[in-house]
């Protein structure tokens, strides 16, 4: 290690993107370091930089002792030589430039400054690497390991796991790629760039490149749920009152959404607007056009959802995705009903917490005789079959039919 160490630090410093004071930094430390392990604190070592001069040594005070056994140390004679009122105990000030350090001195300096430098190089990269988090990037896939694919995007190769990949989406060695940078992993010396496809801010990015709205903020995504692969339902909001949040990210003719469906292989994207009230938002996550009335439970977050007989399997959606994705995304649990489906739901409750002494034409010597065999509320007697009201002891067959007709219109 020579003086002109400090003329590379500069070019060192541009070759590997470092930033030049740090660098400079973990010189000085490494050599203070690496020196004053040979010293005691009233050596009081000092490392000296002249970067205008180029010049690099180290200032120390020197013990005066009867015979010096290490460089921090000098000899009674050799320092009266010098001062020829030097003393033994005596602390001499002494400056030396760092080529004239023993060699194993500076080596011991040069292994700490190399381990730094690789340090500085992993947390320059790392932070490159936290700049590209949440964004978009473009690569290739190099190629297909057991854990997901490894995809070189220029500044690195990163690694689509397969929890993050798409169902059904296969790539071929060389194939392009656009992927969600969900995180930036370090283990030991290993730096990994995650990527996503799967998860619902890869959408709002693609929305964010497809819809200027959207990018500038006049639109606003409220929220994004995903089943990826299949159908996403994204809930938009804007404050503009000249400006169509839904129209604006469908673009003309739907060209924008489509662009985003394309990019997933087809998966259905639903744009639908945001609402701070419930019953609408449950009207458009489910799809305004099949809904004819939503009912909110005063407590809790359930709610019941009145469609058409044509529409109920539209509403409900393939394998029940479509009420899923809408019950997440309104965080309501939501059940699909016709009118005559709701009605009888109703009735059928009204008569479960009705008491049977509620039931026209019933005595209390009958309700007796029915309490006794089990029967307590009007939806037990709606449910029990005719022969099984004819076989209990006291109730005739015009009886029977009675409360069957009762509970039938209660």
């Amino acid at each position: 290690m020579s003086a002109n160490l400090l003329s590379i630090i500069t070019e060192l410093a541009k070759i590997r993107q470092l930033d030049q004071e740090r660098l400079r930094d973990v010189i000085v430390d490494s050599l203070y370091n690496a020196i004053s392990k040979r010293m005691k604190p009233e050596n009081e070592l000092e490392i000296v930089a002249d970067y205008s001069s180029n010049y690099l040594g180290i200032k120390f005070k020197k013990l005066v002792v009867e015979n010096d056994e290490t460089f921090a140390q000098i000899s009674l004679a050799d320092a009266q030589a010098i001062d020829k009122n030097a003393y033994l105990g005596q602390l001499i000030d002494t400056e030396l430039p760092i080529n004239a350090l023993e060699p194993k001195l500076v080596k011991i300096a040069r292994e700490e400054i190399s381990f730094k430098i690789r340090r500085l190089e992993e947390d320059r990269k790392m932070f490159d690497f936290e700049k590209q988090k949440n964004q978009i990037v473009y690569g290739k896939i190099k190629k297909n390991e057991y854990n997901g694919y490894i995809v070189d995007i220029g500044f690195a190769d990163a690694l689509l796991p397969q929890e993050e990949q798409i169902d059904e989406e296969f790539y071929k060695i060389g194939d392009s790629i656009r992927a969600y940078v969900l995180s930036v992993r370090k283990r030991a010396n290993e730096i990994t760039v995650i990527l996503s496809r799967a998860h619902p801010e890869f959408v709002k990015r693609l929305l964010e490149l497809e819809v200027p709205e959207v990018h500038s903020g006049e639109i606003d995504i409220k929220k994004i749920i995903r089943e990826p692969g299949i159908r996403t339902k994204v809930a938009v909001y804007t404050e503009k009152a000249n400006l169509d949040a839904v129209g604006a990210c469908l673009g003309p003719k739907g060209i924008r959404v489509d662009a985003i469906k394309k990019e997933l292989h087809g998966e259905a994207i639903d744009i639908l607007e945001w609402s701070d009230d419930p019953q609408i938002l449950i009207a458009n996550a489910i799809g305004p056009e099949l809904v004819q009335k939503v009912y909110t439970t005063d407590k809790g977050r359930f709610a019941r959802v009145i469609v058409s007989e044509p529409n109920k399997n539209l509403a409900i959606g393939k394998l029940g995705k479509n009420v899923r994705l809408a019950a997440r995304l309104t965080e309501y649990k939501l059940d699909i009903y016709t009118q005559d489906e709701f009605e009888d739901k109703i009735a059928e409750e009204r008569r479960i917490t009705s008491h049977i002494n509620e039931l026209d034409g019933v005595s209390e010597k009958i309700a007796d005789i029915l309490k006794e065999h089990g029967y307590t509320s009007v939806q037990d007697i709606f449910s029990a079959t005719e022969q099984e009201l004819w076989n209990i002891s006291g109730i005739n067959e015009k009886t029977v039919m009675l409360l069957k007709e009762a509970a039938k219109h209660f």
